[in-house]
């Protein structure tokens, strides 16, 4: 117990970290409470994964420290896919208990002896008695639960994890991380690779988890349905908010035009706030987390409401000309890939208003037909015909083709504006937040969210009233999302496309294609109702047997 009475887990004290002349964080002073979820939020290269490291003890701090109080257990999620290979599933899930699977190493190694002596009866019986306060006999079945959760099938849950494909790897290494109730969880990326229905599982458990969260991601839905507070990192500082990350994103929005609103009487802008307070807080689910988040809004005032210092790209997706009545028509499009049979009868007319996301649990097989679409790869039978007012640009899952050059910034995307004055191509840059010297860099250097927003340049200068993206938010940063879902939000053209971001799907999709092995499921509905349709849940069984 802290001397003011106060239960303090985690509290970071005087935090420096310096890698020479560049400093990440200074002099950084946050306490981390018992539960609470922060979601830990900053640009790429901020330091997010770098400070869970240094609270894990992985890396040293340059000044400062990390105090945890004695006897509290840390549990991480691990990136190393390769780390457990040689160990059996389970196994691998209970050895996120070092403690726990520590005892039952020592036990099983006292009980194999051929000798049994009288020192060896005691420490059994002392190992025997820590197990049981550990929970030991239910560890086994602990670990499946967590398992079959996140969608490992339980007749995996006895083979080694090299026998394993990458994605069940990351679900059991998150189920090693949640395994036996630690003290305090961090979490990077939690989410990469779940399916929908894990992803919700993994909500609904930390919505309900009882001790300290952190955790990184760039899934803005799932940070706001878990996370009670957000952590910023901006310029070397750390910022703590209470809410969710849309309450932290509207919030900072808010308070950036209150203060550009310098007329606005100070009643007027605090009269404001609480109306934005009570709207977001009556939207607040009945999970626990929702409820503790819920209290903390209601006690924030004017003063608490800063403006981000964040910058967002400029993603405005303007068509030349009207799409006529005639978009689009698929009729039995078949297409195979390296001997696998990526679609088959694949039928299905656009129309004017669509918005279309395009599902599959194998998502190489959107690829396959947004390639076909494209003209790219040719399908083995079937034909699909673009209308004549149509113009399409086409966002592909692999880029790297597109850069494969010394060219750089600005004569690479001279090449895709009509306007070739090097001053507009330059200002292009700069609302894409390619500002200065940076334009200049070569292409084939930059980093994958770079490359990502020179593609999505390139496809705002083609002018397209059609716009094709296959996981257009693979490496970008929250900012340059919440971006590019309000660029497409505004979007007066037509959108097919295929995103692991469920607000992205959500917002924007008025109609689904579920592409299977059996051929397609087509529903006018949203995301959220189409997850929750029993009749495409029937449809969806029929089709994958």
């Amino acid at each position: 117990m802290h001397p003011l009475g106060l239960f303090i887990m985690l509290t970071l004290e005087n935090l420096s970290l310096r890698f020479g002349k560049r400093t990440l964080f200074e002099d950084v002073n946050i306490k981390f409470t018992p539960g609470n979820c922060y979601g830990l939020i900053g640009a790429n290269g901020a330091g997010k994964s770098t400070l869970l490291k240094i609270i894990s003890g992985e890396i040293e701090p340059t000044t400062g420290q990390v105090v945890i109080t004695p006897g509290e257990r840390i549990a991480v999620l691990k990136q190393n896919q390769f780390e457990f290979d040689e160990y059996p599933v389970l196994q691998t899930v209970i050895m996120g208990h070092k403690k726990l699977y520590d005892i039952i190493q020592e036990k099983e190694a006292i009980y194999a002896k051929e000798n049994f002596s009288e020192a060896d009866g005691v420490r059994a019986s002392e190992l025997e008695e820590k197990f049981a306060e550990m929970n030991g006999w239910n560890a086994e079945a602990e670990a499946a639960e967590l398992l079959s959760g996140l969608g490992v099938k339980e007749a995996y849950h006895h083979l080694l994890m090299k026998e394993l494909d990458p994605n069940d790897k990351v679900r059991v290494l998150l189920a090693q991380a949640l395994f036996g109730n630690p003290d305090i969880l961090l979490l990077d990326e939690p989410t990469n690779n779940l399916d929908i229905h894990s992803v919700r599982w993994l909500e609904n458990f930390l919505s309900e988890f009882k001790n300290t969260v952190i955790v990184v991601s760039h899934d803005r839905h799932f940070l706001d349905q878990v996370c009670t507070h957000i952590a910023d990192i901006d310029y070397g500082k750390i910022q703590l908010y209470a809410g969710n990350y849309s309450f932290w994103y509207e919030s900072s929005q808010l308070a950036l035009r209150q203060k550009q609103e310098t007329n606005k009487k100070i009643e007027e802008k605090r009269k404001e706030l609480q109306e934005f307070i009570q709207r977001f807080s009556a939207n607040a689910s009945k999970s626990r987390q929702a409820t503790s988040r819920q209290k903390l809004l209601e006690k924030l005032t004017l003063e608490d409401i800063k403006p981000s210092n964040r910058k967002y790209p400029a993603i405005i997706f303007k068509p030349e000309r009207e799409p006529g009545d005639q978009i689009l028509s698929v009729e039995n499009l078949s297409a195979t890939v390296d001997g696998t049979i990526m679609f088959k009868n694949v039928t299905f007319t656009l129309n004017k208003n669509d918005k279309v996301a395009f599902l599959s649990k194998e998502p190489l097989r959107i690829s396959a037909l947004f390639d076909v679409l494209m003209g790219l790869r040719n399908p083995d039978t079937g034909q699909y015909k673009w209308g004549v007012t149509i113009t399409t640009s086409y966002f592909p899952r692999d880029n790297s083709s597109y850069f494969n050059t010394t060219l750089n910034l600005v004569d690479w995307l001279r090449q895709y504006s009509e306007n070739k004055d090097e001053s507009f191509i330059r200002g292009f840059l700069g609302r894409m937040l390619f500002s200065g010297e940076e334009s200049l860099k070569q292409v084939n250097v930059l980093s994958g969210g770079e490359k990502v927003r020179c593609m999505l340049s390139k496809m705002m200068m083609s002018g397209a009233n059609c716009l094709i993206l296959d996981d257009p938010t693979n490496h970008l940063d929250l900012e340059s999302i919440t971006a590019l879902n309000n660029g497409l939000s505004d979007f007066k053209g037509i959108l097919l496309f295929y995103s692991h971001d469920y607000q992205l799907i959500q917002s924007l999709a008025n109609r689904i294609i579920e592409i299977t092995p059996k051929g397609i499921i087509d529903k006018t509905m949203t995301y959220e109702e189409y997850l929750e349709s029993d009749k495409v849940k029937l449809q969806q069984e029929e089709m994958y047997v």
